[in-house]
């Protein structure tokens, strides 16, 4: 396992993708009106309809911004205007570019939390994200105890009480990220898997061997985007390389 991500710098003029590596994108979701104004324009009618559904202001705006952000970005990739950009979704809602910019092969997957939002883009392979807040409030142990493979409850438990926070929501960021990059949702039994040591490996129950082979199809990488806050990140494959950007670049 190689060591969390943490230097985010500023993308490159220009800024290139080789099939070989995968980018994640950190920004920060609090920006000025205009801005937020600015990347609304850019939205589509059925993005627009669900930012109006979200009743607390200050979410409403992340949306817009999460959204927005996500368009500027893969626009940059591909040399076109944001708002020119069309998603479709997969049966679970995994969102992905439109037939019309499939030519490509970009994939992208997004997660936000707290006011920060994590962008993964790759060529020509699945991928997944998952980003947490580490907050008090957060119950792990007993949604551990539910979900998670044996080995990853036992490892749990044998930590000292004040780092089993942080410990739970690392294995909860690379379960969601790989389920993310599977694009199953929540069809996808979590304790069929155990990622306790930062490889997705089939538990105890798993006898096909099919299944095991598949299950090491993927890889994972933890992410380290700030105080206060963990990530993981699933691709489909090995030997790629990671690249972290800021956005935006002046940060």
């Amino acid at each position: 396992m190689m060591p969390a991500l943490s230097l985010w710098s500023p993308p490159p003029q220009p800024l290139g993708l080789a099939s070989d590596e995968v980018h994640v994108w950190r920004a920060r979701l609090e920006v000025m009106a205009a801005q937020v104004e600015a990347l609304a324009q850019t939205l589509a009618a059925d993005e627009r309809a669900r930012a109006q559904r979200f009743h607390a202001a200050r979410d409403r705006t992340h949306y817009i911004v999460a959204r927005g952000l996500l368009r500027a970005i893969l626009g940059r990739y591909l040399d076109e205007q944001p708002e020119r950009l069309r998603f479709c979704y997969s049966p679970h809602g995994k969102p992905a570019l439109a037939a019309e910019h499939a030519a490509d092969g970009l994939r992208f997957n997004v997660s936000h939390a707290h006011g920060m939002a994590l962008y993964a883009i790759t060529r020509g392979r699945e991928i997944g994200i998952d980003l947490e807040h580490i907050r008090a409030d957060v119950t792990g142990e007993r949604i551990a105890a539910r979900f998670f493979a044996p080995r990853e409850v036992g490892m749990l438990q044998a930590l000292p009480a004040q780092r089993r926070l942080e410990a739970f929501l690392t294995l909860w960021t690379r379960k969601e990220a790989y389920v993310k990059v599977r694009g199953d949702g929540l069809s996808l039994d979590l304790a069929r898997f155990d990622v306790s040591r930062a490889v997705v490996e089939p538990a105890a129950r798993v006898t096909s061997e099919a299944e095991r082979q598949d299950l090491r199809r993927w890889s994972l990488r933890d992410l380290a985007p700030g105080p206060d806050y963990v990530a993981a990140l699933a691709v489909e494959g090995h030997g790629w390389q990671l690249r972290g950007w800021q956005w935006p670049a002046s940060c």
